[in-house]
């Protein structure tokens, strides 16, 4: 049979297009994701703090983007890391609080965001090899989720001891063979060696339980490497004051020498980890093909303002701007021009960001059951200007929050009241609760009637706990009457 001289030409401009999609798909961009664990941004260098040596993630920011209001959705942990890697708020995912043990392993384990889909999912489907390194803490711990491949984890989601909690390597529960924060560092460098020559992009996510500014360990002396170099520092950005009267927990750790030595102790500790990687990525060329986002899960206060901890740990909860400001630092050499931004972003915007900036923007979910609100700030990240609104939610179980550039105004349900309202440019240290006054009932009004629609836009029924919704982990705020109630 005769060949067509149009199909012949078709045929033609088919084999030359091959090599121009097949070198984009290699060339994709890789992707490390650090999280850190009970994390203020302001126990960095390079967010002003001069007790604390940080110099590797100092670095990071001297060659990246760094983002000076970078703001959580929730004070703890298994809530804003469902967030991050769904798009979507407690009341969406249904994650309203950190999940019980029980949840990890055992007959009750189950992993709570199998009907969303998630960052790593979306990875994944698109051609990524993905490798957790730390801490899960969104169930079934025992099992890779969502297409990871590479799977080192803990059993808990809490930590009790550095050195001691087991862990789940090769799908077995071992004891920690080192110091933990040391043994992730340890697995993410093998899982970019393994992957540092596959013709398959890699998304790493190096999920570390430090520092972990929490629980008892607080009282004990740190032993890594840097618990000499502190053991004599007084360490003045840890303001001493007395406990506020909302706090509840922690007390034992305020003004408390030893436990603001182990804080400083773990955070330069994660600094070595977060070295040790990009030192890897330059070893192997990585680095101009990598990008690298430093993050923290939620916010933590040292002794300002009385706090000292997260929103949990206060009563009423607390939403105070230090429990949700967060680290984020966004590097990619010679595709993200270094600097510093001082637009206000949310762990809500973070999935639809680093989809947008990988090329795989249409990937970002959008269906009924999993509506974002985030925005994507990849513009931001590529040197562009962008038009961006000052519009940040929070919420912890009953408590809700709306923080916009002038005002906070915090509402709660359960205990009843108090509330609170703050002129953050006149007050930003959250001082003078101007809840209440006459003069400022329009303000207060307008606020709350802009929570509540966004809450009823965004809120799933099922998880809307505002209007009779349910959560997924146990109730750590719960009204007098309700199951999980727990007296003072």
């Amino acid at each position: 049979m005769r060949n067509h001289p149009i199909a012949i030409a078709a045929f033609f401009f088919t084999m030359l297009a091959i090599p121009e999609r097949l070198s984009s798909a290699t060339e994709r961009t890789n992707i490390v994701f650090i999280l850190t664990d009970n994390h203020g941004a302001w126990t960095l260098g390079c967010y002003g703090n001069k007790d604390i040596r940080t110099p590797n993630i100092d670095r990071l920011a001297e060659n990246g983007m760094l983002f000076e209001r970078a703001m959580s959705s929730n004070p703890v942990c298994s809530p804003t890391r469902a967030t991050y890697l769904t798009g979507l708020m407690p009341s969406q995912h249904g994650v309203h609080s950190f999940l019980d043990n029980k949840y990890m392993m055992g007959p009750e384990a189950y992993y709570c965001l199998e009907e969303f889909e998630t960052l790593p999912e979306i990875l994944h489907s698109e051609g990524y090899v993905c490798g957790l390194s730390g801490k899960w803490h969104l169930g079934d711990n025992l099992t890779p989720q969502d297409g990871f491949s590479y799977w080192a984890t803990m059993v808990r989601g809490s930590t009790s001891n550095m050195y001691e909690d087991p862990v789940i390597i090769d799908g077995k529960v071992k004891k920690t063979p080192k110091y933990m924060t040391d043994l992730w560092t340890e697995h993410a460098v093998h899982f970019i060696e393994q992957n540092k020559d596959g013709e398959q992009p890699f998304f790493l996510y190096l999920a570390y339980n430090g520092p972990y500014c929490l629980g008892p360990m607080l009282l004990r002396e740190s032993k890594n490497r840097h618990a000499e170099y502190y053991a004599d520092k007084f360490l003045p950005s840890f303001p001493r004051d007395t406990a506020h009267p909302w706090q509840y927990s922690n007390r034992k750790y305020h003004n408390n020498p030893v436990s603001i030595r182990r804080v400083a102790a773990e955070v330069s500790g994660v600094d070595d980890g977060v070295g040790t990687v990009i030192d890897t990525l330059e070893k192997h060329g990585l680095s101009e093909n990598t990008i690298v986002v430093f993050a923290g899960d939620q916010g933590w206060m040292g002794g300002q303002n009385g706090f000292f901890g997260m929103g949990d740990h206060t009563r009423p909860m607390g939403a105070h701007d230090l429990m949700m400001q967060v680290p984020l630092i966004v590097s990619h050499p010679s595709k993200i021009t270094s600097g510093r931004t001082n637009v206000m972003v949310s762990n809500t915007d973070f999935l639809p960001s680093l989809l947008d900036y990988v090329g795989l923007k249409h990937r970002t979910p959008n269906t009924k059951r999993q509506k974002l609100s985030g925005r994507s700030y990849a513009n931001i990240l590529r040197g562009q200007s962008i038009d961006w609104a000052t519009a940040m939610y929070y919420e912890m179980e009953s408590c809700r929050c709306i923080r916009t550039e002038k005002w906070k105004y915090v509402a709660r349900r359960s205990p009843n009241g108090p509330g609170e309202l703050y002129d953050m440019q006149a007050d930003p240290h959250e001082r003078f609760n101007l809840f209440g006054q006459p003069a400022l009932a329009a303000i207060q009004g307008e606020l709350a009637e802009k929570l509540n629609l966004w809450f009823n836009t965004y809120a799933s029924p099922e998880y809307d706990i505002w209007n009779g919704g349910s959560s997924k982990a146990r109730r750590h705020h719960a009204p007098l009457g309700h199951p999980d109630y727990r007296p003072r």
